[in-house]
This record gives C-alpha cells, structure tokens and sequence, in this order.
C-alpha cells in the first residue's frame, strides 16, 4: 500500500513527488509513467524556455506560481549543476496598433513585480537584435533558455535518492475507488494500492481525472499542435536571442517567435493548430474517437466559432512554408523560406470547459480520494516547482 500514487512523468508530476518527498519523507509515494522515460510529451516538446511571468494576469495562479517558480528554479539549477542560461527577449510591437497592447504589457510586468524590464526605443531594438523590424519593445532581462528533459531528470533523480519509486511502461487503464484508498489498475496487470491519487498527466488528464469520480467533470483536453522550423546554420546571426511578438490579445497563443536553444540552433515558431490526435505531433497523426471526442464537446464547437478565422490562417500557416515564412518576416524581414528546415513539434493540452472557456489559468480538481491537476498552461515548466508546491501541500493537508 502507497500513501501516494502520482500519475505522469512529466516535470509537473515529477516536481510534486519531489516536493512531498522533501517534505514529509517518511510518506511512501509512487510514480507511475506509461512511457520508457520522463519527460516523454509535453515537457520533452516544448521551446525550453524559463518565463519571466511578463504576461499573465497580476494575482492569478498563473502569475504567482511563474514569479515563485522561476526563482525555485534558478535555484534548484544553481545548486544542481543544471545548464541554463538568462540571455533576456524582446517583445516587438510592429504596428500602431500594437503600441498600446504593448505598453499595457510593460505594466502588467510591473505589476508582477518585473521591475528591471525596460522599455526600448526602435534604436536600442536594433542594438540588441540587429536584424530585427519594429517601432519600439520592452527588453526583457529575467527570460532564459534551459533544456527541461535534463531538469525532469534531476527531479526524478533526486525523488529516488529520498525514497520515492518510479515506475515506468505503467499506463493506468483504470481506477476502483475503495472505502479507504483507491486501486490503480495498469495495462500490465498491476494494481497498486494507495491512498491518495494525485493526477498530473498532461494531455490525458481529464481522462484520468474521470476516472476517480463517478460524475462528469466540466473541462475535456483539446489537443493543439505547435510546429516549429529551424533556421539554417549559415543564418544564425539574424538572431542572438530571443524575439517575440505582442500576443493577439484575443486568442491564447503567443504567435510565431524565435528562440535560441540551450544545445544550439535557433527555432522558429510555434504555430497552433487543432491536433487530431492528443499526442499527435505530426500533421497525419489521427486518432478517430479521440476526435470525435474533441470535436463533439460542446465547448469546443463554440471556440471553434469565435476562432475559426485565426485557426484557419493557422492552418494555412502549417502548409504553406510561404506563408510561414511571411508571419516571421514581420519580426526580421531578412528571413526567407530557404533559410528555414523543418524543425520538431509539441501538442499542448489546453482544458476547454462545457461553456466554450478555454482555461487560461491552473485547474485543481479535488475530491476524497484524488487530486487531479486538469490545466497547467504554460508557464507550467519555469512554475514546476511552485506548482509541486501548491500540490503537495495540498496532499499533505491530508496526512
């Protein structure tokens, strides 16, 4: 009998059994990872970047556990020799337009506390990103690079040495809710015994969440796909950094950026498209009911009405390098089609509620027997650590 069973090993669960074990390590507590390994989906897909908490609503979860997380993480990477590195970004307003969303920005980022981001002038842009095109930006000092597949590593590490078990190859197909703890079935046969369930697999989240209480819950996980290129070795000097654009205050994707990685080359993107598979990283990866599921939701179908202008752009974006292309030469007009190779890809899980709310901010679902983390957005891997935090004390609040 476990007094914990953690389901998914990307850095959210691995952060919070990291977290429970340093703080009550006497609890028995298991991980449980249908993969081979850590980190092997959201985690082990994203740009690797540390966010600074610039654009998330003051006082919100997301905010809070950003500003907290980052510092946990810096922290954690100092004393565990993990490679990072704080090279800064800039946010370009290239429009007029975009000037006020730009400033509103700046001052969110104070709000939260981001007092050494400045904002620069067209001159001082080109400064620090020469090749970049805009009429002004906020330099952003606090952004880094990092490879979080080697910080899940050191978490997983870490849990071992106080203790903790991880399990991997244990894809959970069910779970039997007892009077006094829950057992978790596997699609190897296994069952483990525990007495607490603490849900943090990503794109299946819901899923699992579904199963510890017999009624629905009110968010499923839509799959959305972001492909990236890379840039041409020979192309490299068109970026030093890292260049963003000011965020489409109407749609929840940050648009197409360029980000230097912590093991070299740059990428260029994410689009964001709808994924018809939820670990589909390619264009033709298609699962049938998994689909229908997404595309049957009623919230879904009402985002897909308030969006289907920009998901069609976004799509047409992700067959036609041309029009890729064009979207990235609003940030450095230099670049050209041949300068770009196809790069990797993510799918991100973002929680859709009944109503057409797409969450914006963490979503904990509680109940007797299991807590079940259904939304953590980006910031989710710089936050790890907070979050871990906010979870187990959750857990522990009931030992």
């Amino acid at each position: 009998m476990y007094d914990i069973t953690i389901i998914g090993g990307g850095i959210v669960g691995l952060a919070t059994a990291l977290r429970i074990k340093e703080q009550k390590p006497s609890l028995k507590v298991l991980l449980l990872e249908k993969e081979n390994e850590v980190a092997k989906h959201q985690t082990g897909h994203n740009s690797g970047v540390i966010h600074s908490g610039l654009y998330y609503k003051p006082g919100s979860l997301k905010a809070t556990n950003c500003i907290r997380g980052y510092r946990m993480l810096i922290d954690f990477c100092d004393k565990e020799g993990v490679a990072y590195d704080l090279c800064g970004k800039i946010v370009v307003a290239t429009t007029e337009e975009q000037r006020p969303l730009l400033r509103n920005l700046f001052e969110r980022g104070n709000q939260n506390g981001l007092t050494e981001n400045r904002m620069i002038s067209q001159g001082e842009m080109r400064e620090i990103e020469p090749h970049v095109k805009g009429l002004e930006g906020i330099w952003v000092p606090y952004t880094g690079i990092i490879d979080y597949k080697a910080v899940c590593e050191k978490y997983a590490e870490k849990f071992r040495l106080l203790g903790g078990e991880v399990r991997f190859n244990e894809k959970v197909t069910d779970i039997k809710n007892r009077n006094t703890h829950s057992e978790v079935v596997t699609a190897t046969g296994k069952v483990f015994e525990t007495k607490l369930l603490v849900n943090c697999a990503g794109l299946y989240s819901d899923k699992v969440a579904q199963l510890t209480q017999p009624e629905n819950i009110n968010v499923r996980i839509i799959p959305f796909r972001g492909e990236y290129y890379k840039i041409r070795p020979e192309k490299h000097y068109l970026v030093k950094n890292l260049i963003y654009p000011v965020p489409d205050p109407n749609f929840p994707f940050l648009g197409v950026h360029f980000t230097r990685m912590i093991e070299g080359g740059i990428e260029a993107g994410p689009n964001a498209v709808f994924a018809f598979k939820r670990e589909g990283y390619n264009k033709l990866d298609i699962n049938v009911p998994e689909m229908l599921e997404s595309l049957t939701w009623p919230g879904f179908q009402k985002v897909a009405m308030k969006y289907w202008r920009t998901g069609m752009g976004e799509y047409y974006r992700s067959f036609s390098k041309a029009a890729f292309t064009k979207a990235l030469q609003g940030l450095i007009p230099e670049i050209q089609g041949d300068d770009l190779i196809p790069g990797g890809s993510g799918v991100r899980a973002q929680a859709c509620d009944y109503d057409g709310g797409l969450l914006d901010d963490f979503s904990i679902i509680e109940n007797k027997t299991a807590i079940n983390v259904c939304n953590a957005p980006s910031p989710a891997a710089t936050s790890s650590l907070s979050i871990g935090q906010t979870v187990s004390e959750k857990v522990l609040s009931r030992f």
